[in-house]
Parts: C-alpha cells; sequence; structure tokens
C-alpha cells in the first residue's frame, strides 16, 4: 500500500515533467480557460494543447466543464497551483543567490497585466518577460510573448 502511494505520486511527477504542462497549469491557477484560449496564449496547436490536456485529466490535476460548444479547463484543486508555486519558489530562491540575476529586482514591481491577452499577473509569476523601447512586459505564456514581439506597437 505504501508503494502504491508512490506509484501515484509519481504519475503525478511524470505529468508535471513537461515544460508546456506546466506553462498550462500556470494559465490556469487564476480562471476557467477553453481550449481555443489556451492555444492562443501558448501558441501551441489544438491538437497538442488537447494532448497536454488529456495527460492532465488523467491525473486529476485539470477538469473539463462543457460550455456550449467549448470545454474550458480549471485546475482541479487549489494545492495545484500550491505545488506550482513551491517548486517555483525554490527556483527564485536558487535565482537569487546568483548575482547576476534581476529575479531580486522583479520582487519589488507591483502587478502587471499581459498586454495581450490582459492576464493580471506578477513578475514573480510571468512565465517570460521582454524588453521593448525600454520597458520590460511581461507574459503569460510564449504564444503571447511570440506575439508581442511580431507586432509590439498594437499591443502598447
Amino acid at each position: 500500500m505504501y508503494n502504491d502511494a508512490f506509484k501515484q505520486d509519481s504519475g503525478i511527477f511524470q505529468a508535471l515533467a513537461n515544460p508546456k504542462r506546466l506553462e498550462i497549469i500556470q494559465l490556469l491557477r487564476s480562471h476557467s480557460l477553453t481550449v481555443t484560449d489556451i492555444q492562443r496564449m501558448t501558441g501551441m496547436a489544438q491538437s497538442n494543447v488537447s494532448q497536454h490536456l488529456q495527460v492532465l485529466r488523467q491525473e486529476r490535476l485539470v477538469l473539463p466543464k462543457r460550455e456550449g460548444r467549448e470545454m474550458t479547463y480549471c485546475l482541479a484543486h487549489h494545492n495545484v497551483a500550491k505545488a506550482f508555486d513551491a517548486i517555483h519558489g525554490i527556483l527564485v530562491d536558487q535565482k537569487k543567490s546568483q548575482p547576476w540575476s534581476r529575479i531580486s529586482q522583479k520582487a519589488a514591481i507591483p502587478r502587471v497585466i499581459d498586454p495581450v491577452c490582459g492576464m493580471k499577473l506578477s513578475p514573480e509569476t510571468a512565465v517570460l518577460s521582454s524588453w521593448y523601447k525600454r520597458s520590460e512586459y511581461y507574459f503569460c505564456a510564449s504564444g503571447c510573448k511570440t506575439a508581442f514581439e511580431k507586432r509590439a506597437v498594437r499591443y502598447i
């Protein structure tokens, strides 16, 4: 029975051992999103988003909900975000100890909004950032950063 618990734990860790699935978890932490929303925000193909969501569903990390013709997804439990934050916190602390890191400067900056999709986030939880005309912009996902870099003027 003891080993069964570790087998279940390892399944969750395997599901989270993919950068794109972690990106999806990060996007779902504050509100439900459709597959189309996730596709737009990550820049992944619809089929890839669906495959990643299926893995997360199998491990009961996300829950689907039908809304009309579309399926929306949300985190299955608030502890999913807490677990993500705990691991991310370790990485942030490791980066703070590196003198070349700007992560400690980011902590002093107030909440920001992703200029592409409008999602509210903080510099600590932003997945990516980019400089444009001496200003730093923060993004919830790689697709938003890519869209911004293609046509920054549109989003400023």
